[in-house]
């Protein structure tokens, strides 16, 4: 039987030093909930650096090119219109007035692009339930989340070496 140990700190400074020492001990960290985010804790569990910047930059320039062909055919190919003495015969011409507008799509593509990119990778979609383990870690509490499935150590070992941290409360659950 697999068990899951949920370890509840009330500092995020006891946070961090407890995980560096279980880690430091062999001990795999699964995951950490905080009501805000711990700055330096990935490198310290392992979370890999996230690719979304990569994905904004995507979505960004999908944004531009949409843009600009946009406007190339609305004011230039299907309804060329004469707006304050600007020629309407080829994009080029026109490309410095259409600069403003081909930014702010882009921004506009890249930020919701990411939104929706980041709630669909994470699940974390409005109306699906939470999945934090205790609802005092949108308050103030910070808890880490352990599971023996995923560590060589013996659950009496874990449970050891995370009773010598500062931690506030322990939760021990068993799961399949």
């Amino acid at each position: 039987m697999n068990k899951v140990f949920h370890v509840m700190y009330d500092d995020d400074d006891k946070l961090m030093e407890a995980a560096s020492a279980l880690v430091a001990k062999g001990i795999r960290v699964k995951d950490v909930f905080s009501p805000f985010p711990v700055h330096g804790i990935d490198p310290i569990i392992g979370v890999k650096r996230t690719r979304l910047g990569i994905v904004a930059f995507m979505f960004a320039t999908t944004g531009t090119t949409l843009a600009l062909l946009g406007m190339w055919y609305f004011m230039i190919s299907d309804w060329p219109m004469n707006i304050g003495g600007k020629p309407s015969f080829s994009l080029i011409e026109n490309l410095p007035a259409f600069i403003p507008v081909t930014f702010e799509f882009s921004v506009l593509c890249g930020a919701h692009g990411m939104a929706i990119t980041y709630l669909l990778r994470n699940g974390t979609l409005p109306g699906m339930p939470a999945t934090n383990p205790d609802p005092r870690t949108t308050d103030d509490k910070f808890v880490i989340e352990i599971t023996t499935e995923q560590n060589a150590l013996s659950a009496a070992e874990m449970e050891t070496a995370i009773k010598e941290t500062q931690l506030f409360e322990l939760s021990i659950k068993d799961y399949e």
